[in-house]
């Protein structure tokens, strides 16, 4: 289904490891580049993007390539590759890793492809459920201690961390149009990739 038109993606991105799920639907058009992808990503699932991330897709591995972070493997500059130019194969089941030392994985399935409507503005997410765990909160254990510590008054640990994560947490919320509006500025999040 490759041409010069203009394809939307559809997608759902899954956080591994994290019960219940912590989910979003999205759709992106074929045109975006996969730094692009990863803006939006991060901008959907609400992570500041102050961490390394990486696509794993048909074998290969596409992020941002350092030279100072030694993985043993090769990694193919991710402002280089359209979506477009991956086949469906690729496309249909791919991973996300965001953040390797707290190692934030996420499952991303595409759901459907179809044509372009002009009238709509993407990326855009259209479902989704429950909020993002806080940054560096130690992956899928530490985000499990930290709910369970500040749900409970009597935990050693819920004072801190109720201040740390600015006075509350709500692991249910999931506000769509918060998130729309954070996604027509992901400009933002790509600038700072550059620093990294």
């Amino acid at each position: 289904m490759k041409n010069k038109e203009k394809f939307v993606y559809q997608f759902k991105i899954t956080l591994r490891d994290v019960n219940p799920p912590i989910w979003r639907q999205f759709q992106v058009e074929s045109d975006m580049t996969l730094r692009k992808l990863a803006a939006s990503i991060l901008t959907l699932m609400g992570w500041s993007g102050g961490h390394l991330h990486q696509f794993y897709m048909g074998g290969k591995y596409y992020g941002i390539p350092d030279d100072e972070f030694e993985s043993g493997r090769d990694t193919i500059d991710e402002k280089t590759v359209k979506l477009i130019d991956l086949t469906d194969q690729e496309m249909k089941r791919f991973d996300f890793e965001y953040d390797f030392g707290d190692g934030w994985e996420h499952a991303i399935e595409c759901e459907k492809i179809f044509m372009s409507e002009g009238k709509i503005r993407y990326p855009i997410c259209i479902d989704g459920a429950r909020n993002c765990p806080p940054e560096d909160c130690g992956g899928s254990g530490g985000y499990e201690d930290f709910l369970n510590a500040i749900k409970n008054p009597k935990h050693p640990e819920h004072k801190s961390l109720l201040t740390w994560i600015g006075g509350k947490f709500g692991p249910e919320e999931f506000d769509l149009k918060d998130i729309n509006d954070s996604l027509k500025d992901t400009k933002l999040m790509e600038s700072f990739f550059d620093e990294l």
